[in-house]
């Protein structure tokens, strides 16, 4: 596994555990216009947990399963880059625009996960 894969894999084993030890603690992430605000938090967990799981295993699945969770994440991150931080402290307004571009290299490290390296020939 390469190494960016590593990076996802333990960020999404963290993420994970944390979600479904205390769903509570994600709560104030999550846009209005969502129901059911403790269920996707956990089922989120458990998504995140699967995917970890799968890139450590190798499952050819895990590499688009996690880039799905990522890009499935996305417009509530958006969301709470515009108004989630709206009254909050500088540096989690900062913190939420610059984790925005973030996933993108997540993206790339998961779906590229066992891709062949080339050659130096």
């Amino acid at each position: 596994m390469r190494l960016g894969a590593k990076v996802v894999a333990g960020m999404f084993l963290l993420s994970g555990i944390l979600h479904l030890v205390n769903p509570a603690g994600f709560e104030w992430l999550m846009p209005p216009w969502l129901p059911a605000h403790t269920e996707l938090i956990i089922a989120s967990g458990i998504a995140e947990l699967v995917c970890a799981v799968g890139l450590i295993l190798k499952a050819r699945w895990a590499t688009w399963a996690t880039a799905a969770v990522l890009i499935g994440v996305f417009p509530a991150n958006i969301w709470f880059a515009i108004e989630g931080v709206a009254d909050a402290e500088s540096w989690l307004i900062v913190a939420a625009w610059v984790r925005l571009p973030l996933q993108l290299p997540l993206i790339y490290w998961a779906i590229t996960a066992y891709a062949p390296r080339k050659s130096a020939a």
